[in-house]
Order: structure tokens, then C-alpha cells, then sequence
């Protein structure tokens, strides 16, 4: 405790000396940390097997290409340490880097876009209180003319839809809540929704599941669909998949969906996981795909 408080305190100095604003709400920074996993950072943003926590270089293999996830730790020169709250904000809510660079949708911005301010303050908070590590960023692999960013405002005309998430009157607190931490924080439809030739997520489809998921895994149906998705399944069955990887027939999730639970998931409320079960049988069920067990 006594060490990580003096690496803490150095990475604050450094970001004060940076030029950015200390972090003084402790509060916030435990609030962001729970966010971060909430949000499923760590994984995405850390290379397998041994790699620095936050600092990038994760390949995501998909159709267009092979992206590689940047350090979001507050390094100033390979990181986000020289970023202002404006900056933060911009890229999770517009997809847009503090250069005026549009991010590839890879980013899910276009499910970040629902997150509140508070929320989106708190997890950069949590980042800022970091170490900051010296990582540059690996150039993705992605073919003309899906390297070309300048296309993503084209792409951004097409699927994206930027705003603020809103609670559903009459939906209740629970089901707002599953349905923030499923469409914004979690961005579960980003894997779990299949997409056009253009990458556009199939809103008809939505939650539905995939057979060509990121790095080309087959991503289940989790819609409340009986024959094809989490139907049969009850709102504990679905709370202790998050909890702990278990499926109801006692199989466990692999892949890309046992890193989700590992950091992320596993880590939230009891009330929480609760609220993205009752969301999720709450949906419209789509038939599509296979059986969540196969």
C-alpha cells in the first residue's frame, strides 16, 4: 500500500509538472477505477501475457485489418499525460483525437458517446493517477483505403449517432441502469451486434451475435431469444456468467469474453451485474446465429 502510494504521488508530480491540474478527489479516482472496469480498458489496452498494464499495443484483428490499441497511461510524449479534460471528453464522445484526427471505430467511441460527464472525468482521473509509461504506439496494419482516417467522417455520417445516454421513463432504475452499463460503459453490442461490409453495426441485429467477432471470433446471441440467445437463462444465471465465467450448463466462457470477466466484470456490484441481467431479458429477443452453449 505504502509503495503504491509513492508511485502515485511521483506520477502526480510529473503531471503537475506537465502542465496538467493534480488530481485532488480521491473519491473520483476510486469512482474511475471502477469505471475502468466497468468499461473493459484494461484488456483491450494491454498486450497479453506480461504487458504493462494501460500502455497499448494490442493487436485486434478484423476484416479491415489489424489495429493496434495506444497507451492510455499518462506518459506525456507516448501516452495521454499532456491531455485536457476537453481532450478526454472529445475523443469518448466524438471519436476525434486532441490533434482533430478522427479515431477509427475500432475505438468504441460510438458507444463511449452515451457516457456521462462525470463518469468519463472519473476514469481519466483514475488513468491520471497512473504511472505513466513510455510505450510508443505500434502502426496499424489496415490496407488502403481503410487506413485513410479522413474517410471515418463519411463512416461517422453513416453509424454514428453521438448523445449523451438517456434513462427510459417507466423502464425503472434497474433496467436504466443494466441499459447504461450495457449500451455506454460496457459497450457490449460493439462485439456482440454483427456489422455491414462497411463496419456499421446492424441495428435489426443488435446483441445478436456474430460469427465474425474481433480477431475473428464467434461471439454468442445475448438477446433473451430462446432457441438462439440467453432465453432459457434467468437473471442469476446471467449475473454469475459475469460474476464468475460459469454458464448455466457449468461450462465456462473462453476467448475474448473470459478476459471481460477476469477485469472487468467479475469486479462490479452484485447490484450491478443484477442490472445487466434484468436489461438483457428485458430486450426484444432476436432469433439469429446459434445456440450461447455451442
Amino acid at each position: 500500500m505504502l509503495l503504491q502510494r509513492i508511485i502515485r504521488a511521483l506520477a502526480l508530480a510529473f503531471i503537475a509538472v506537465a502542465g496538467q491540474p493534480a488530481i485532488a478527489d480521491e473519491a473520483q479516482v476510486a469512482r474511475g477505477a471502477y469505471l475502468v472496469r466497468a468499461g473493459g480498458c484494461m484488456a483491450c489496452h494491454t498486450v497479453p501475457k506480461g504487458g504493462q498494464p494501460f500502455a497499448g499495443g494490442r493487436g485486434m484483428a478484423t476484416p479491415f485489418g489489424t489495429f493496434y490499441t495506444p497507451n492510455i497511461t499518462p506518459d506525456p510524449d507516448t501516452g495521454i499525460g499532456k491531455w485536457s479534460d476537453a481532450d478526454f471528453l472529445r475523443a469518448l464522445r466524438e471519436g476525434v483525437s486532441p490533434a482533430g484526427e478522427h479515431y477509427f471505430p475500432v475505438f468504441p467511441y460510438t458507444s463511449y458517446t452515451g457516457m456521462t460527464r462525470a463518469d468519463a472525468l472519473a476514469i481519466k482521473a483514475y488513468l491520471f493517477s497512473l504511472a505513466p509509461v513510455a510505450a510508443p504506439r505500434k502502426a496499424h496494419e489496415v490496407a488502403f483505403p481503410f487506413s485513410w482516417r479522413a474517410l471515418q467522417a463519411g463512416w461517422k455520417q453513416m453509424f454514428f449517432r453521438p448523445g449523451e445516454f438517456r434513462p427510459r421513463p417507466g423502464q425503472g432504475e434497474q433496467v436504466n441502469r443494466g441499459a447504461y452499463l450495457v449500451r455506454a460503459l460496457g459497450h457490449c453490442g460493439e462485439c456482440h451486434t454483427p456489422r455491414s461490409p462497411l463496419g456499421g453495426a446492424l441495428i435489426g441485429l443488435n446483441l445478436a451475435g456474430t460469427a465474425d467477432g474481433p480477431d475473428g471470433e464467434k461471439v454468442p446471441n445475448i438477446t433473451p431469444d430462446r432457441d438462439t440467445g440467453i432465453g432459457t437463462w434467468s437473471a442469476e444465471d446471467i449475473a454469475e456468467v459475469l460474476a464468475s465465467g460459469t454458464m448455466p450448463d457449468f461450462d465456462n466462457v473462453q476467448g475474448s469474453m473470459a478476459e471481460v470477466v477476469d477485469d472487468g466484470t467479475s469486479h462490479l456490484t452484485d447490484e450491478d451485474r443484477l442490472a445487466i441481467a434484468t436489461y438483457l431479458l428485458s430486450l426484444p429477443p432476436v432469433r439469429h446465429g446459434n445456440p450461447v452453449s455451442n
